[in-house]
């Protein structure tokens, strides 16, 4: 109608606290937005990195296998025979429980994080270690793991410690972000560390949980704290360890 004036409306005021928590929030989304996507953006680098040095790992492996094909048929040809090298690498088992043991032996094998019946651990061959295992030796069988223990048992068996927790190795994420600080961003260079006892052995090996294996099939022997060579189950039984291990996974 002519001559009507429309009432002007009154302007709603916000909160100046309340703008405030707005522009928070945003940034809080915004920067979560933003590492998500750097996340992602490393993970597609990491998993390419991945990939590289699992080959780069392979030809490095095969290189090792020629290289002792190589040294038995030269030390044959000239009538001589071929020694390896002192292993540097056992997988030890423990046999035996808590029943009757000695405090010494005990704290060995907790050292050792050998804590129950058939738990196994990586461990260094040196001379402080072998001195230890001819103490446990009546308690544990070991022997040098190959290649194909070592990954089946972390890739079938694995468990490593964060925050104290046990957590399963689900994949590669888990261990780029424990130990990309050490420039290990999956699996494969947790099994090369081990296998080659690497200058990053402790920490890795100390990353991984002990492993819990199963009865061999057949189970234990009746005489099993008897050593290896007397028909028994305890003490060093070289390269049969790994029969053992892989009836054990």
């Amino acid at each position: 109608m002519a001559g009507t004036t429309v009432p002007k409306q009154h302007e709603i005021q916000v909160p100046e606290t309340l703008l405030k928590k707005k522009r928070t929030d945003e940034r809080v989304k915004e920067q979560a937005l933003q590492a998500k996507q750097a996340e992602q953006k490393q993970r597609a680098v990491n998993r390419q990195l991945a990939f590289k040095r699992a080959d780069q790992y392979v030809k490095e492996y095969r290189q090792r296998e020629r290289d002792e094909i190589r040294l038995r048929r030269q030390a044959k040809s000239v009538g001589n025979l071929y020694v390896p090298a002192d292993p540097k690498l056992l997988f030890v088992v423990r046999i035996k429980g808590i029943n009757d043991i000695h405090p010494r032996v005990r704290k060995v094998l907790q050292l050792f994080r050998l804590l129950q019946i058939n738990n196994g651990v990586f461990v260094r061959l040196n001379k402080a270690t072998a001195q230890m295992l001819q103490i446990i030796e009546p308690y544990v069988t070991y022997g040098p793991p190959n290649l194909k223990t070592v990954r089946e048992l972390i890739y079938k068996r694995g468990f490593v410690k964060v925050d104290e927790q046990r957590i399963p190795i689900t994949d590669n994420d888990v261990i780029a972000k424990q130990l990309g600080k050490l420039d290990m961003i999956c699996v494969e260079d947790v099994i090369h560390e081990i296998y080659t006892v690497g200058p990053r052995f402790k920490e890795v090996n100390r990353f991984l949980w002990p492993f819990k294996l199963n009865n061999p099939t057949g189970a234990w022997e009746k005489r099993k704290f008897r050593h290896y060579v007397e028909g028994g189950s305890a003490g060093d039984r070289e390269k049969d360890i790994n029969r053992l291990v892989q009836s054990m996974i």
